[in-house]
């Protein structure tokens, strides 16, 4: 299911680390991908509906060139991707065995893939720069995932650095990496983070003016009062 615009702008707008504030506060602590890392330093900041792909282990009698041509493979799984989806993908922390290259990322692109995550890595890393997908991962390396990896399904639950990823969770990706939210809580986020981030720009604001900080950061109910005050009155 597309998401929503509105729902696309917001979340563009705001932090992963706001939203893992927002997600702590509803008893969600593992969300946040370990080893998502941006590929391209200065990556805007992207928001869609997962994508679910998933490795195990390499398997002599399946990790092989072949099984790339199969009806279960990643090449098979890129065409099934809708537009503006972020793929996800299960690498199982692998960094000596690249899941994907520049013609898969080249295709992804083309397909209107938003963006590709993963606790892997990738390979052809010149490529897939000049492919302009943007991607999260822990870097290169030369090998095909063959080499370390067997890929055995697409659109199932999986786990994506630490972190339970099911389809059409939602994920947001910035320079502190991929962050999950769970598709259940999606509306109450919408609602809540953009006001949790002008909560902080206000703070951030006070500090540059050189308020301490017991009393703010949190804030009390006097510096709440205070803040409420700014804000501008609806008629």
């Amino acid at each position: 299911m597309t998401l929503n615009a509105d729902v696309i702008h917001t979340l563009s707008s705001v932090t992963t680390a706001t939203i893992t504030t927002l997600l702590l506060k509803k008893g969600l602590r593992n969300v946040w991908m370990r080893g998502t890392r941006p590929l391209r330093p200065g990556q805007p900041r992207l928001v869609g509906r997962a994508f679910t792909l998933r490795f195990v282990p390499a398997r002599d009698d399946l990790a092989t060139p072949e099984s790339w041509s199969k009806p279960i493979s990643t090449r098979a799984a890129i065409e099934a991707m809708p537009a503006g989806c972020i793929a996800v993908v299960d690498a199982m922390g692998v960094t000596d065995a690249g899941i994907f290259g520049d013609i898969l990322c080249a295709r992804m692109k083309m397909r209107g893939v938003a963006a590709l995550v993963t606790d892997g890595v990738v390979r052809d890393l010149a490529g897939v720069l000049g492919t302009n997908l943007p991607v999260w991962c822990q870097g290169a390396a030369a090998p095909p995932s063959v080499a370390g990896l067997t890929f055995v399904n697409w659109q199932e639950p999986i786990g994506c650095g630490g972190v339970a990823v099911f389809p059409d969770d939602v994920v947001v990706a910035d320079d502190d990496g991929a962050v999950l939210i769970p598709a259940t809580l999606l509306d109450e986020i919408v609602a809540a983070a953009p006001e949790q981030e002008r909560l902080e720009n206000w703070i951030m604001q006070e500090v540059a003016s050189g308020a301490s900080l017991p009393g703010l950061y949190p804030p009390n109910a006097e510096n709440k009062a205070r803040y409420e005050a700014t804000k501008p009155v609806r008629k």
